[in-house]
């Protein structure tokens, strides 16, 4: 049990990885988890109002599959495989987010301050979780995959495109860290 608590080194994981982006390379599978958004539009019927939604969708069940597996794998690993440990980031960090007035940043992996219920429902909370929502959505679009996807596979398949789209990913991290969290918060 130790070694699923425990996060597995490079040496493990990454050629894991490697293994699984070789298998859907071989069987012709693209693999992202934004692009199930336009998959759930066209099984909701959007393709009757929009042409980009109008695509055979059972080909990408698959896909639908594996973010399900996330999710639930996700809720698993939470729920009784995390032991009730602080989040292990480094003090510096916590003293940079207290500055920005987030109380308690060492003790949950989701700050109150943006995920709590009470500043879901303020005015403030409210429009930044439906503006981040929109700029991921609309931004994962546009740039034809999240940054997981560009990342990972785009990447390993030596796409250009994923090359400039994780160049602009990590510019734009870089922008909302420095100048714009400030800002906001």
């Amino acid at each position: 049990m130790d070694f699923i608590l425990q996060p597995w080194p490079w040496y493990i994981a990454g050629p894991l990885i490697t293994f699984v982006m070789f298998l859907l390379f071989f069987f012709g599978k693209k693999f992202g988890v934004s692009s199930n958004l336009e998959t759930i539009c066209a099984i909701g019927g959007a393709g009757k109002f929009v042409d980009f939604f109008k695509f055979d969708w059972k080909k990408n069940t698959w896909n639908l599959l594996f973010v399900l597996g996330t999710i639930i794998g996700g809720f698993i690993s939470y729920q009784y495989l995390t032991p009730n440990e602080t989040v292990a980031i480094s003090q510096q960090t916590i003293q940079d987010l207290s500055d920005l007035g987030f109380q308690n940043s060492g003790e949950h992996y989701l700050p109150d301050e943006i995920f709590s219920i009470n500043t879901m429902f303020s005015l403030k909370g409210f429009i930044i979780l439906i503006g981040a929502g929109i700029l991921v959505g609309f931004g994962s679009r546009y740039a034809g995959g999240c940054t997981s996807g560009h990342a990972i596979v785009g990447l390993s398949n030596f796409e250009l495109p994923s090359l400039i789209s994780v160049i602009g990913f990590f510019i734009g991290g870089l922008i909302m860290t420095w100048f714009l969290l400030p800002l906001i918060f």
